[in-house]
């Protein structure tokens, strides 16, 4: 078989899955429209300022065929440093390697309670209904070329279900690692909560830095029903040579509340498009996220805060640093339907630019067609300030540990907002060990914030 993401190995992908007939429908109208698409043009506003020639879908097999052709019996778990979470306390884990699940774990009290925490392979299968109803509703397949790939070749990957007023009170983590070189790791995520649920969800997606090569060709769908409240924690620190290639959208309900927050440290380039809609009256949307960018790394994020009701809130607050000859892209909008009255939106994106090669730009953008609204964003980037690294000086600290410490104070207003105490001082430790510098004390990073 030839390699790459073709329609060999889609067949093949086919033949070695036992899905239901609608799941397999949906995958051939997936391929097609992959087949079909171009490669987005360096025209299209959306990828002007990013460049994927380099890229090519060829270079890539599923990450299941990839393994399997590297003979690679058991997952190699261990060649990955999971190092950003400690799982005691949790009520649920799982660990995904290749597209593969090597370990699982969930609370018997939660399961009594119906809830099901498995891989989204196993969910088609044992809950074909349920998944039926959601699956492909939130991401488009045929958004781009890079969606439609994903949703025909989408393996692994996470689903989760809580019913009506079950409260999850620890988290759940996942964990999903990308060791086979030259593959594509393609896992779906899929959140579901009833009304009145609560849960609260940690994933992070890895792969070892020594990496070769390799593309995440990722998608995650987010429904939270009336009055559920859903924390959400995604940390992407991926080899400096893999690509990230991802849509993610969430629906809100009415009186639903979303807490998402993002860590951004790794990747050859990064393109991810995230949406939150807001669809009935009182639904909250909270978003923050962290983004730092070294070498030669490319990080480009498009945001979009979608107001389909009034009386909705949203809140979004993205903050990056970048040195070397890294580059950063942030382009958000805030859109406001019509009879959208009371929305209150809000977006803002800042920069810290550590290098005279690094580059950030960032585009806020505002879509407004209903009264009674209030709708603000703003975007800053620049170095840092030469009076703080004074000021800092002037108290027996070196400038290179002054610098460092600005930075990490930079950061430290986005981590504060995070909703699981132990994510916070570990996302702290991550990007100290990306500076190169031991952590401050997280009180002198909140003064050193405030200045």
């Amino acid at each position: 078989m030839s390699g790459g993401l073709n329609r060999d190995s889609f067949q093949q992908l086919l033949q070695e899955r036992d899905e239901p007939d609608w799941c397999r429908r949906l995958r051939q109208q997936a391929f097609d429209a992959f087949e079909q698409l171009p490669m987005p043009p360096r025209s299209h506003e959306e990828w002007r300022r990013t460049d994927i020639r380099l890229f090519s879908f060829d270079r890539f097999r599923p990450a299941a065929l990839a393994a399997a052709a590297a003979d690679q019996a058991e997952p190699p778990l261990d060649s990955v440093t999971l190092r950003l979470f400690d799982r005691t306390g949790v009520e649920g884990h799982r660990s995904v390697v290749d597209g593969r699940e090597v370990s699982r774990s969930v609370a018997e009290q939660l399961q009594r309670r119906g809830v099901i925490f498995c891989s989204m392979d196993e969910a088609v299968r044992e809950h074909s209904e349920l998944v039926g109803r959601y699956l492909s509703r939130a991401v488009d397949p045929t958004y781009d070329k890079f969606a439609a790939a994903h949703a025909a070749f989408w393996a692994g990957g996470t689903f989760l279900y809580v019913p009506r007023n079950v409260v999850i009170e620890a988290p759940l983590h996942v964990v999903s690692a990308l060791t086979v070189p030259a593959a594509a790791e393609t896992g779906h995520v899929l959140v579901v909560l009833d009304e009145g649920a609560e849960a609260t969800l940690f994933i992070e997606l890895l792969s070892p830095p020594t990496l070769e090569t390799g593309v995440h060709l990722g998608a995650t769908e987010l429904f939270v029903g009336r009055g559920a409240r859903l924390k959400l924690v995604t940390v992407q620190d991926l080899s400096l040579n893999v690509w990230n290639f991802a849509h993610q959208r969430a629906i809100c309900h009415a009186d639903a509340q979303l807490d998402w927050s993002i860590g951004v440290l790794g990747s050859k380039l990064s393109k991810v498009n995230q949406e939150v809609e807001l669809r009935e009256r009182g639904a909250e949307a909270d978003v923050h996220g962290v983004m730092f960018a070294r070498q030669r790394q490319h990080l480009s994020y498009h945001t979009r805060q979608w107001h389909r009701a009034g009386a909705t809130r949203s809140d979004l607050l993205f903050r990056g640093a970048l040195t070397d000859r890294a580059r950063i892209v942030w382009r958000g909008m805030i859109r406001v339907e019509p009879g959208a009255l009371r929305t209150n939106a809000y977006q803002r994106n800042d920069n810290l630019v550590l290098s005279d090669h690094a580059r950030a730009d960032s585009i806020p953008g505002l879509e407004i067609e209903a009264d009674d609204v209030r709708c603000t964003h703003g975007a800053t980037a620049g170095h840092v300030d030469p009076e703080q690294v004074f000021y800092m000086q002037s108290r027996g600290v070196e400038r290179d540990e002054a610098v460092h410490m600005i930075v990490e104070g930079f950061f430290t207003e986005v981590i504060q907002r995070i909703a699981i105490p132990s994510v916070r001082a570990a996302l702290r430790a991550a990007v100290a060990e990306k500076l190169g510098f031991p952590l401050a004390a997280p009180e002198e990073a909140l003064e050193l914030a405030s200045l």
